[in-house]
């Protein structure tokens, strides 16, 4: 496969945004449908290509296809490089990427239809499908910063999309400003290991981390910086709060951003640094707990929300912790000398992005259900739901199978890779291991409550949505993705991409119900599920008597801890406005401004008396030369 055609993977959608923002938008504003076409067919080259090269770096040395860097900028001694690598975690994950994206655009043309900003929504999904092909794909930290930085704009733009909306506009705002704490340590970690390594290639930092060379506390801080941006991007305890207001873009946008990709990102950055991350036995540990307790923490808000898209909020969280307990685990195995360095590098990738490739595909189907949802009821809350099973049943039974696949139920994709993030806690992290195992039940349950309020019992009443058709079944454009995800729904954890990222993390299909873990962890998703059912499906316990004596904890769960409060209030209101301002601006004021003022006050001091001295009679000036001459003199005479 030539070079051209892996640049060409994340440069086709990049061209896309170019010619809707310089050309169709402009000149053809009037045919916005050209916007999407264009949008479609760029992200449908990208994705052939991405096969190719899946197909390619299967065949190829080390499954390493390309590894190239060029020469961008060289100031002295600082060279800078930009340079994209083909491996298998950048394959697997170009393929992921493409796939949904597109997935996501053809269903937008349904869902979008009509908005007034349809040409510049496609402008701004192919820009993100391309900053988030281009980081996978790079080589070099700085590189990758580049395009995490994209991602994030692009971000911004899509959460905030329906800017006239006040709600949409502080959930973007929010965004950008909680993700840019996690960005700063990433920025600072990436300078700091310039300044000790001399290089931002990745594969020459893992060598070095590797073999010792990077080690100690330089290696600690680089890693949890590192972390810190992962913990942004993937919504991670406690930069968690802005993805569950992030809901306020338009539905798709939550699907392919907030669910498949984006916040993915944060853990394919561990998953290609894993290498140098796990070499730092506190960094990882730290890893671990993080993701431990963020898969719970998340998934205990999700039982009581009851907006369907802040519960898949939640469950994204919880997902992406998942992943991060899976990667912490083995590298805590690592760091003990229980798996050897070769099978602990591969294994800690595999569990992690095993688990990210089946949640891609089931995550964005359930997005895109409740999208196909609202679409009928003209809102987003289950409480005026239920009775949709008869009326959306290709909806019904869509959501129904991404809901059983996220529960980890046999034989769908969900259970091999939770599965294999189980086993792997099981084996390393015997702690963490009950914490995911609590979450699995959670996770069950909040799912099933939501199938049962939205598709069971009796309609509720809904609202009158903007499409103004009634309850119905969504159209074709929109139900054909849904179809396509649910069957990766299926079958996405059969396909071996464990062993294509070089450890075996599957189980034979019938062989994985001879293990103890699966039983048990069947055993708990059932049991969530059929929780669910008893109050939700048959009512044989109210749920709000169940709140009300639940109480405190009830009131905590539905205020989020109350973490949202504690940030707004104390730590911005309080910290920052009344206090780190306050000092800032008198700072401003007396400091700053007052160095200008003085400046300025000399300089008009200074003009003052040079006006008086110019008087223009010659005598005047005639005397100051024989003073000046008389001062040389006597200078000359006292140091001779």
């Amino acid at each position: 496969m030539p070079n051209i055609a892996v640049w060409a993977i994340f440069l086709l959608p990049f061209l896309s945004f170019l010619i809707i923002g310089l050309i169709l938008r402009p000149f053809f504003n009037n045919r916005p449908m050209l916007s999407a076409y264009t949008t479609i067919i760029a992200i449908a080259g990208s994705l052939i290509l991405s096969i190719w090269a899946l197909i390619a770096v299967n065949g190829a040395e080390n499954h390493v296809l390309t590894d190239v860097s060029y020469q961008w900028l060289s100031i002295g001694d600082l060279v800078i490089n930009i340079g994209i690598t083909m491996d298998s975690l950048a394959a697997i994950m170009v393929v992921t990427v493409s796939t949904i994206s597109l997935l996501v655009q053809i269903y937008s043309i349904g869902y979008m239809k009509g908005d007034g900003g349809f040409a510049r929504y496609f402008a701004f999904m192919s820009l993100f499908t391309g900053s988030m092909l281009g980081l996978v794909m790079a080589n070099n930290l700085l590189f990758l910063f580049l395009f995490w930085e994209g991602v994030g704009l692009c971000s911004y733009l899509l959460i905030g999309f329906w800017f006239h909306k006040p709600s949409a506009a502080r959930a973007a705002m929010k965004a950008f400003l909680v993700t840019r704490i996690g960005d700063f340590g990433f920025l600072v970690a990436v300078i700091f290991l310039y300044v000790k390594t001399g290089t931002f290639d990745i594969g020459e930092l893992h060598e070095l981390a590797l073999a010792g060379v990077l080690g100690g506390t330089t290696l600690t801080l680089a890693a949890i910086g590192i972390f810190s941006g992962a913990v942004g991007k993937s919504g991670q305890f406690p930069l968690h709060t802005w993805l569950p207001d992030a809901m306020e873009g338009p539905t798709p946008v939550s699907a392919l951003i907030h669910a498949a990709t984006m916040v993915t990102a944060g853990v394919y950055l561990i998953a290609r640094m894993f290498p140098m991350i796990a070499s730092s036995e506190t960094a990882i540990t730290v890893v671990a707990i993080i993701g431990g307790f963020t898969a719970i923490f998340a998934a205990s808000m999700g039982l009581v929300a009851t907006d369907i898209k802040r519960v898949l909020a939640f469950s994204t969280i919880s997902q992406l912790g998942y992943m991060m307990l899976g990667m912490g685990a083995v590298g805590m195995g690592y760091a003990s000398g229980a798996i050897d360095e070769h099978h602990a590098m591969a294994l800690g990738v595999a569990v992690a992005i095993f688990h990210l490739f089946t949640h891609a595909f089931f995550k964005a189907l359930l997005f895109l259900g409740s999208g196909s949802v609202s679409h009928a009821t003209g809102t987003f809350d289950m409480r005026k739901m239920g009775g949709l099973r008869k009326i959306q049943p290709w909806t019904y039974a869509t959501f129904l199978i991404g809901s059983l696949s996220l529960a980890g139920i046999w034989p769908l994709a969900g259970f091999w890779s939770k599965e294999g993030i189980l086993h792997e806690a099981n084996a390393y992290a015997p702690v963490l291991f009950w914490l995911a195992m609590i979450t699995v039940f959670m996770t069950a349950f909040y799912m099933f409550r939501a199938v049962f309020l939205t598709f069971h019992g009796e309609y509720r009443g809904g609202e009158e949505g903007s499409h103004g058709h009634g309850l119905h079944e969504s159209p074709k454009i929109i139900i054909i993705p849904l179809v396509i995800l649910a069957v990766f729904a299926v079958i996405a954890g059969w396909l071996p991409v464990g062993d294509f990222l070089g450890a075996d993390v599957h189980f034979s299909f019938f062989g994985a119900l001879t293990s103890w873990l699966a039983w048990v962890s069947l055993i708990f998703g059932f049991a969530g599920i059929l929780l669910a059912y008893a109050i939700y499906g048959r009512k044989l316990l109210s749920a709000e008597s169940i709140g009300k004596s639940l109480g405190p904890i009830y009131t905590l769960l539905i205020r989020k801890y109350f973490i949202d409060e504690l940030y707004e209030r104390i730590f911005l209101m309080r910290f920052l406005v009344d206090g780190v301002f306050v000092v800032l601006g008198w700072i401003d004021a007396h400091i700053v401004d007052g160095a200008v003022n003085g400046v300025a006050m000399v300089t008009m001091t200074g003009g003052k008396v040079m006006r008086r001295l110019e008087t223009g009679q010659l005598q005047v000036y005639g005397l100051a030369i024989f003073v000046g001459i008389l001062a040389i003199v006597a200078f000359l005479f006292m140091f001779n």
